[in-house]
C-alpha cells in the first residue's frame, strides 16, 4: 500500500539526520520531556501535511511547540483516563478470581495488576487509533485546540473514509511494532525505534487531513 510505504520512508526524507538525532535524545529523556516530544509530533504532522517531500522538520523549541505538546498531552490523557480508572477495579476482580500464586499476597497483587494492564491496553489502543489520528491531523492544520478534542468528529471522519483511516492505522500500528520490536532485533535500540514510530505515525495521520476519497491509500 502506498500510504504505508510512504509513511515508512518519510522519516528519511529531506535533511533527516539532524531531526532524528535530536529526537533520539529527547526520547531518551522521556518522561521528563514528554510535552516537548508530543509538541514535535504535532509539528511533524503539520510538516507532512504541508510538504511531505521535505521530510521531518528541524527541532525548534518555541512557545507553539510547548503549547501544542500540552494540548496533545491532555488529549492523550483523555483517552487513557477511562482505562486508568478501570485498572485497579479490574486488578481487584482478577485477584479475587485467584490470579497469581497462592500464599504470596504481594506477588498475587503484582500479577493481577500486570494482567489487568495487558487486558486494558488493547481496548485503549483501539480507542486511541479511532479518535487521535484524525484529531491530531485537524489540530496540526488549524492550530485550534477544539479540533484536537472533537472526538465525535474524528469518529465521523473514520466512517466517511474508513479505507483511508484503515490504511493509516495499519501504518501507525506497524510503525510501532517495528519501533518496539524490530529495532531491538536490528541492534538499533528501543529509543530510536520509538522516535521512528512517532515519525511514521505523524506522516500517516497527516494523510487523513482534509480527506475525501484518497487514491494514494490503495
Amino acid at each position: 500500500m502506498r500510504l504505508v510505504a510512504e509513511s515508512f520512508a518519510w522519516p528519511f526524507r529531506g535533511r533527516w539526520r539532524s531531526p532524528l538525532a535530536a529526537g533520539i535524545v529527547v526520547t531518551a529523556l522521556l518522561p521528563l520531556l514528554f510535552v516537548v516530544w508530543l509538541g514535535y509530533a504535532i509539528a511533524a504532522t503539520r510538516a507532512a501535511e504541508e510538504d511531505p517531500s521535505q521530510g521531518p522538520p528541524a527541532w525548534r523549541l518555541s512557545g507553539r511547540l510547548l503549547t501544542d505538546g500540552v494540548w496533545a498531552s491532555l488529549a492523550v490523557a483523555l483517552t487513557v483516563a477511562p482505562f486508568a480508572l478501570a485498572w485497579n477495579p479490574l486488578a481487584a476482580l482478577l485477584l479475587s478470581a485467584g490470579v497469581g500464586p497462592a500464599g504470596d499476597a504481594a506477588l498475587a497483587q503484582l500479577y493481577a495488576h500486570v494482567f489487568a494492564l495487558l487486558a486494558l491496553a488493547l481496548p485503549w489502543g483501539l480507542v486511541a487509533l479511532l479518535v487521535l489520528p484524525h484529531s491530531i491531523a485537524a489540530f496540526a492544520a488549524s492550530g485550534k485546540p477544539a479540533d484536537l478534542f472533537n472526538f465525535a468528529e474524528a469518529v465521523r471522519d473514520v466512517r466517511r473514509d474508513f479505507v483511508t483511516w484503515n490504511v493509516a492505522a495499519a501504518a501507525i500500528v506497524t510503525g510501532w511494532a517495528v519501533g518496539l520490536a524490530c529495532a531491538g532485533l536490528l541492534c538499533v535500540g528501543i529509543v530510536p525505534g520509538i522516535f521512528y514510530a512517532i515519525l511514521v505515525s505523524a506522516h500517516a495521520a497527516a494523510a487523513l487531513h482534509g480527506q475525501g476519497p484518497h487514491p494514494s491509500a490503495g
